[in-house]
């Protein structure tokens, strides 16, 4: 059978396809890094603790290796001493805040697995995170932009008015027994992030290590939340071996050195921000370098001219802001080197302007998923221009691909299929959902990734579509199911369906078309109010219409290319992509 003979020819197969089967495997002469992320950092400290490891424009803080890494242990001791004990789950609900890469690394060290919190999310979504993983303690900050994080989580678990720090007791949250908060000010119930790496800053390291000494690359370290098509979030679980090596490859590709500033305005709460960003730069030794707690294009260019920093990453719609600044004329890009565009589609003309007037002439594009820790293919410094707007590369190493028809059977070089992917980088599976992991990932190990794709002949891919009907609106990833499930619980509305619409600056954004009840007038502004302050502002459709009836199959299968197609001839779009 196709599926049969593809694997068993992986051994032989290169970055090119051998054939004509579009199915290629990434290098191997660098090998895989056996080390939990508590060792990585280790080694990377040893060799230059007084270097900068981590510098937070907005705020002046800056700290060397040897800084961070005690940070770290103080704030793993502490978690020690309220209990967080390895394979327990910490949530974290923040923007890009020191207290953000700091939980990263000091669960890490204890083992116990981070669950990353949208900080974006509201009430309903907060606690379909929290109960889902089974958190033992949440650490989030009291606010950020308009959300009131603190009156959210009160919300979620009014318990906390009465409780000792450390000894919650919530009906709807059995788990969760602390509460942690980044703030100055102390909270009911809640310890203040200071009074844990208090706690922990007398915990010898010595009992640190000996947890350290326990821990295993395979051991599962993070769960990240990510939509697909159907129903909530699933949340994908992945390892130190997953994201250690995925960070190193990811940074190699783009010639990444200690002698690199990488700025990181991208969220810390995406593997873009967490795996390719901070951890990437500890598996080089490189700055990292944080513009702000979210993005905002004034203020990462300044981060990247007063710190002269020599790579940046974005979405696409992050260089276009940054590009199209009244003020960029006056920043100094001349240190920028390289970078990653990824995240969603990148248009041929933004890539071109990013390389000529950010001086970025060895900017890398890169293609995965959280699932897949998640870069599978990246162009790398010396991509040819043209290869390098037109595609995503070529596969990472360590990994193959392949590209299969409707019946699984490997498709001919140029042929649209369906991308799948396996090697270390593919997930341990979705947390505590096995029947959704075996509809990922199949018994050979190949991610199905639901993506649509071509290979061409010099092994690189241009990703054409996607099999499924997920939204990527800015590099955020929505799920239709998800805001059409909410909206179902609005007494005027009959039947809803969701589907994204290509749209110049975020790549797509959220259409629903409704059909009201009979004899209920429902308006646009009402319909986006039902939503507001109960899922996250990104999910919020943009566009509303009312129908009478909506396009279905005979089977009663929504038709949701018929919606978005007629979406498009409304909206007069002609939306150039290169990916």
């Amino acid at each position: 059978m196709a599926q049969t003979d593809a694997a068993s020819t992986r051994t032989d197969l290169g970055q090119t396809p051998r054939g004509d089967a579009a199915h290629v495997a990434g290098s191997r002469d660098l090998p895989l890094l056996d080390l939990t992320i508590p060792e990585l950092l280790a080694d990377c400290v040893s060799k230059r603790p007084e270097a900068d490891a981590v510098v937070f424009a907005s705020n002046g803080m800056r700290w060397s290796w040897g800084e961070f890494a005690s940070r770290v242990d103080d704030l793993a001791g502490g978690l020690l001493e309220i209990g967080i004990a390895k394979g327990d789950r910490v949530g974290i609900w923040s923007p890009n805040r020191p207290e953000w890469v700091l939980t990263q690394f000091a669960t890490a060290r204890i083992g116990a697995i981070l669950v990353n919190i949208n900080p974006a999310y509201q009430v309903f979504e907060l606690e379909f995170a929290l109960r889902k993983t089974g958190c033992k303690a949440l650490i989030l900050v009291e606010r950020f932009n308009s959300s009131d994080y603190v009156a959210m989580m009160r919300e979620v678990a009014p318990e906390l008015a009465d409780a000792e720090p450390g000894s919650l007791q919530a009906g709807d949250l059995p788990a969760l027994q602390s509460v942690i908060v980044c703030s100055d000010e102390p909270h009911p119930g809640c310890f203040t992030f200071a009074d844990i790496s208090a706690r922990g800053a007398q915990t010898p390291t010595s009992k640190l290590d000996t947890i350290g000494a326990t821990l295993e690359p395979d051991d599962a370290i993070n769960i990240q939340f990510t939509s697909g098509t159907t129903g909530l979030p699933k949340g994908a679980t992945l390892t130190h071996r997953n994201i250690v090596n995925n960070a190193n490859f990811v940074t190699s590709a783009m010639a990444l050195t200690e002698a690199d500033l990488l700025c990181i305005p991208v969220p810390f709460y995406h593997c873009f921000g967490m795996v390719m960003g901070t951890l990437g730069c500890v598996t080089k030794g490189a700055v990292m370098v944080v513009p702000g707690e979210g993005f905002d294009p004034e203020s990462t260019l300044r981060a990247v001219a007063d710190e002269k920093c020599t790579s940046l990453y974005g979405v696409p719609t992050m260089f276009v802001a940054m590009l199209e600044h009244p003020e960029f004329d006056t920043f100094n890009l001349s240190h920028l080197r390289t970078g990653i565009m990824a995240g969603s589609p990148c248009p041929i003309e933004v890539m071109k302007k990013v390389q000529k007037d950010m001086n970025m002439s060895e900017v890398t594009i890169a293609y995965g998923m959280t699932e897949t820790s998640p870069v599978s293919f990246q162009s790398s410094i010396d991509t040819p221009l043209n290869k390098r707007v037109s595609s995503v590369g070529r596969v990472q190493p360590h990994l193959e691909v392949r590209i299969v028809d409707e019946k699984g059977a490997v498709v001919p070089v140029g042929a649209e299929g369906e991308l799948q992917t396996r090697g270390y980088s593919v997930m341990q599976g979705y947390w505590d959902d096995p029947e959704k992991t075996a509809e990922a990932i199949d018994a050979e190990g190949w991610m199905h990734t639901g993506d649509l794709a071509r290979l061409d002949e010099d092994g690189y891919c241009n990703i054409t579509g996607r099999v499924k009907d997920m939204i990527i609106r800015g590099g955020e990833n929505i799920s239709p199911r998800e805001v059409e499930e909410f909206l179902y619980t609005h007494p005027g509305v009959s039947q809803v369906q969701v589907f994204g619409v290509p749209d110049a600056k975020f790549g797509e954004i959220v259409a629903t078309w409704i059909m009201p009840k009979p004899g209920v007038v429902l308006t646009e502004e009402e319909v986006r109010g039902f939503y507001r302050g109960s899922i996250a502002h990104y999910k919020v459709p943009k566009l509303v219409r009312f129908k009478p009836e909506l396009p279905m199959t005979v089977t009663g299968k929504p038709q949701k290319f018929l919606m978005r197609d007629a979406m498009i001839e409304e909206l007069g779009l002609t939306i150039e992509r290169t990916a």
